[in-house]
């Protein structure tokens, strides 16, 4: 009973008694439901979102077992809107994306590095809660393992792209357009270096501002 008090900690307001998380909660399915309805590609789009769905799974299973700070969904939820929006076109072809493109004369549509980016700078965070919070792990490895879980699931999302692209779209160029690469043959790992140094900055930031706060407290 210590134990699971231990982890759980004290007891937790009820979701109905968390403003913040049910219009999170309802941006979310109103937004997913948008995207659905007005995409040109649902195959795409039902593929893109197997993933959004998996994590909003997952964090309801465990809403009453961890529950992160109103940050970190905050930071989860952005996430979240940002894939969905590129879930509703081809990431090669986001309008946002194609915007930059003319704005800043670049060579290529790069809004699916943005994403990437987005994936370490947000989601780093709310993975160094987990391990500071829940796991209790030394200050040092709860920075550092967000990082490598970053880059390793980075690493894991781009071979699943790969086989999805190969087995589901029978022609090569859908497929080349559902991976994004736009001609660029090291896009996978320009993609997975994003995500690691969005998480690296996420954690220099978050320990900067821990160590501002420890100081002004003495």
């Amino acid at each position: 009973m210590k134990t699971a008090t231990k982890i759980m900690g004290p007891v937790k307001k009820t979701f109905i008694r968390q403003p913040l998380h049910i219009v999170y909660s309802i941006l979310f399915v109103v937004y997913l439901a948008y995207t659905g309805l007005t995409t040109p590609d649902l195959k795409n789009w039902a593929l893109e979102n197997t993933l959004t769905l998996s994590l909003v799974i997952f964090l309801i299973a465990f809403y009453n077992i961890f529950r992160f700070s109103d940050l970190s969904y905050t930071l989860i939820f952005l996430f979240l809107l940002l894939h969905m929006y590129g879930s509703q076109y081809q990431y090669a072809e986001n309008p946002f994306g194609e915007w930059l493109k003319d704005q800043f004369n670049q060579p290529r549509n790069q809004y699916d590095r943005i994403v990437h980016l987005g994936f370490g700078l947000l989601l780093a965070y709310p993975m160094h809660e987990v391990f500071s919070k829940a796991l209790h792990v030394r200050p040092f490895f709860s920075y550092l393992l967000p990082m490598e879980i970053v880059l390793s699931l980075s690493a894991l999302y781009e071979l699943v792209e790969w086989v999805v692209a190969d087995v589901v779209f029978e022609d090569n160029q859908r497929g080349m357009d559902f991976l994004g690469m736009q001609g660029d043959i090291w896009d996978a790992q320009k993609d997975m270096a994003l995500a690691l140094a969005g998480a690296a900055v996420a954690m220099l930031v978050t320990a900067v501002l821990k160590a501002r706060s420890a100081w002004h407290q003495k």
